[in-house]
């Protein structure tokens, strides 16, 4: 979102945009989902611009490295921790970005995977399923499987 904002000169509230999947190689990048102030974000750049978008949310915790030197691996996590905690104390069932157990959403199972969640008192009380076409639906599984993959690596190492 941040990324989004600065490129389009707006305040990051006003962006709506999240990724699917895992950090990384596997991230899914939904820029027909993105919004900027209500209007989606292909109305608003062109394709390169999307990608040089993408490319640079997915080396975003490099590009905080750079700055400071040292590690940045609590901002962007502590920042969502923070929103997602005040939906689970207000209730509210908000949607966020979330690490969430898949049964059955997007034709995935039996595997955590960044989707969004509405959360509240109970925590994850819902995955929201957005519509995917057949790329992007295809990327998402793919992140599953590396992620299902990686687990019964290190399970297999015990």
């Amino acid at each position: 979102r941040y990324f989004i904002a600065e490129k389009l000169e707006v305040a990051p509230y006003e962006v709506d945009a999240m990724t699917l999947g895992s950090h990384g190689d596997q991230m899914v990048a939904l820029p027909r989902h993105a919004t900027v102030q209500g209007k989606p974000l292909p109305e608003l750049v062109d394709e390169a611009a999307i990608q040089e978008l993408f490319q640079r949310t997915k080396d975003g915790g490099a590009e905080i490295v750079g700055y400071l030197k040292t590690g940045s691996a609590f901002y962007a996590p502590s920042s969502s921790a923070t929103t997602m905690v005040a939906s689970v104390m207000r209730d509210d069932g908000a949607v966020h970005p979330t690490c969430a157990w898949t049964s059955g959403q997007y034709g995935i199972n039996d595997v955590y995977l960044g989707v969004p969640a509405k959360l509240g008192r109970s925590g994850v009380d819902e995955i929201v399923e957005l519509e995917l076409n057949d790329e992007e639906r295809a990327q998402l599984t793919e992140a599953a499987e590396a992620i299902r993959s990686k687990c019964e690596e290190l399970a297999a190492r015990r």
